[in-house]
């Protein structure tokens, strides 16, 4: 299974990023996402940006994985 992550792009360096995800600082990479810039949502996967996000889409997806990850009997 895969899994695309929604975080914040906190800077840029060169064709690097660093990504907040959930307040956990990353680096992801630019090469296959267009006009990333500073304060973008973004989606990461295996350590590359695919897509810039809105922020409501970003909330959206985190609060899907969020749910996903909870144990039924917990709830």
């Amino acid at each position: 299974m895969c899994l695309a992550i929604p975080g914040k792009v906190l800077s840029l360096d060169g064709e690097v990023a660093r990504v907040s995800i959930n307040g956990v600082i990353c680096e992801a990479g630019l090469a296959l996402a267009e006009k990333i810039a500073v304060g973008d949502f973004v989606i990461v996967h295996a350590g590359f940006i695919l897509q810039k996000l809105s922020s409501e889409e970003a909330a959206e997806e985190l609060e899907a994985i969020r749910a996903a990850l909870v144990d039924p009997e917990e709830a």
